[in-house]
């Protein structure tokens, strides 16, 4: 593994452990670490993400109850809800709290920090970059291998809100204002 760094510490759990909206706006400009191998350190700075509200919100996965697939999203916050859309991509989600909620967050873009092995512009591509999968399915995000550590914050001036993408099936909550990114950069999917 390679040797730890000063600047890369994760966030503690009490960041995540507030509403979806508060922490996605939070996110902006932190930066999401895996030391995948030695050697491997992947970093990217977070500039686009979603927010997804609990079981009253038609988007988010936990609309439809507590199952095996949402566990994660009902857990404590700080976690990592990772699933396989399509068949072939993985997404990533931050869970916020309190636990039992059903909230979190989709990291939906980075801004590499060093090279990375594939874009990182949509929550698919920034999980394969990152190397991001199924087995990271509640994957505590204050561990010392995958966590999101300390960055200057992104001013609110700075911040597009925006609805969300890909969700057209929600309803009334598909044109929620719930898509935050980072003004201007060139790393979002979908300006």
């Amino acid at each position: 593994m390679p040797a730890p760094r000063a600047d890369l510490v994760p966030l503690p759990r009490s960041f995540h452990d507030r509403d979806p909206v508060t922490v996605a706006r939070a996110l902006l400009g932190q930066r999401l670490v895996h030391r995948v191998a030695q050697g491997d350190l992947r970093i990217g700075r977070i500039v686009e993400v979603e927010a997804y509200l609990g079981p009253q919100d038609r988007a988010a996965h936990t609309s439809k109850g507590r199952t095996r697939r949402t566990e994660a999203m009902f857990g404590p916050p700080g976690h990592a809800y990772v699933y396989l859309i399509y068949g072939m991509h993985h997404c990533m989600n931050v869970v916020t709290g309190p636990e039992g909620s059903g909230t979190a967050v989709l990291l939906r873009a980075l801004e590499p920090e060093g090279e990375l092995p594939h874009a990182s512009n949509g929550p698919g591509r920034l999980c394969k970059a990152m190397g991001i999968d199924r087995r990271h399915y509640g994957h505590d995000l204050c561990s010392a291998d995958l966590f999101i550590a300390a960055a200057p914050a992104v001013d609110a001036a700075d911040i597009v809100v925006r609805p969300r993408i890909g969700v057209d099936y929600a309803g009334e909550w598909a044109l929620k204002p719930l898509r935050f990114y980072v003004a201007g950069n060139r790393f979002v999917s979908r300006p």
